[in-house]
């Protein structure tokens, strides 16, 4: 399950990597990288879920406003977070 998450983490990644996005692509991917995180943080350490929900709740809201900065912001908030995912699972602790 835990490679699982990490891959679904990689792949979520690596479609960061490309800059070329419509609008209605960066919002999917906002949403994509929402839908990633909810599902990852089932399996992180009780001390980082304050952190995930957190920014949870932060990229939800900005995905709502809806305007290009926003959901750009959004991206970069669900990213950190995925980051952040990536390096708790990597070592199996928080970082």
């Amino acid at each position: 399950m835990k490679r699982s998450v990490l891959l679904g983490l990689f792949v979520t990644a690596s479609m960061m990597a490309s800059t070329s996005f419509a609008a209605s692509d960066t919002e999917n991917l906002c949403d994509t990288n929402i839908k990633t995180i909810e599902n990852a943080r089932t399996q992180v350490k009780p001390d980082m879920q304050t952190q995930i929900d957190t920014s949870l709740n932060k990229a939800k809201a900005l995905l709502n406003k809806g305007d290009e900065t926003s959901i750009k912001q959004c991206i970069n908030e669900t990213q950190q977070t995925i980051t952040e995912l990536q390096k708790t699972n990597k070592d199996g602790k928080s970082s």
